[in-house]
């Protein structure tokens, strides 16, 4: 088991299904990095107090020796220790609790404190009119004012409902620990399904911000994957193919940050790495 008192410079990567989580491109990409990463699970959040289970129903499938199994839903916190870098991450992969948010947060609070994390980063996804045909926005913000400005972050102006990210992202600054939110924007016509287009955004945005190595897997084949279905509900239907074209005007037409000379060095910079790292004899 993974001492969490001794770990490395952590970091917390957090996300949670429900209203935070359109097409499940939060929990896709945290599910991702478990998965890539080969991340530890080191607690279960009791679920008995926090979830509704007619709104939440527990599972039964087979478990790998074939033998059947019941899981309750719950919000899980595993441990990775990617190689290549100096500092381990806990992963956070959940649900948004129907109940007693507070309690809920404060036990992940407590993980937090536990593990000494230095840093918060809380994922969410929303739908939003965008079109399938151009890279997802992805947004960046943060309460916290040296983290703002040492990241180049966006301020936070939002104001209205927030989800358990919201309540978990402003707690973590009560207990000084400084919190960044990412938001990548679904198109809201093509929701159905879950996006790994989006994930992938997301992970881009984590490994500019945290200057962490992300491997990439077969995400990228999925988000292509996603993208020629897209493609082809566009073209079969002559309404929704209209009305991406409007949206891909007004995006055109916009100052786009995914064209800034910041970003393309930026990711010229990573795809150095990329290729550094797979190729260590090219010069």
């Amino acid at each position: 088991m993974v001492d969490l008192a001794n770990l490395r410079d952590p970091v917390v990567i957090a996300a949670f299904a429900g209203w935070n989580d359109a097409a499940e491109a939060a929990t896709g990409a945290v599910d991702h990095l478990i998965e890539e990463w080969g991340a530890e699970l080191v607690l279960e959040i009791d679920p008995e107090d926090y979830y509704d289970f007619q709104v939440n129903r527990p599972e039964v499938g087979f478990d790998e020796n074939g033998e059947r199994q019941l899981t309750w839903p719950t919000t899980r916190v595993y441990v990775a220790q990617p190689e290549d870098t100096d500092r381990d991450v806990l992963l956070v992969r959940g649900i948004e609790p129907n109940m007693r948010w507070r309690g809920f947060a404060q036990e992940l609070l407590d993980v937090v404190d536990e593990s000494n994390a230095q840093i918060i980063v809380v994922l969410g996804a929303l739908l939003a009119d965008s079109p399938h045909t151009r890279p997802i926005p992805v947004s960046a913000t943060s309460t916290d004012e040296a983290l703002s400005t040492a990241w180049s972050l966006e301020p936070s102006t939002y104001e209205g409902p927030t989800g358990i990210t919201g309540v978990f992202a402003d707690l973590c600054g009560s207990l000084g620990v400084p919190a960044v939110s990412i938001w990548s924007a679904i198109p809201h016509y093509i929701a159905g399904s879950p996006c790994p287009k989006a994930s992938l955004a997301l992970l881009s945005k984590i490994e500019a911000l945290l200057d962490l190595q992300i491997p990439e897997g077969e995400l990228p084949e999925m988000a292509r994957a996603w993208q020629r279905g897209a493609d082809e509900l566009s073209e079969e239907d002559p309404e929704v193919a209209e009305y991406v074209s409007s949206l891909e005007e007004q995006r055109d037409t916009a100052d786009l940050p995914e064209a800034s000379g910041d970003a393309i060095a930026a990711e010229f910079e990573r795809y150095l790495r990329r290729r550094n790292k797979n190729h260590p004899d090219t010069p």
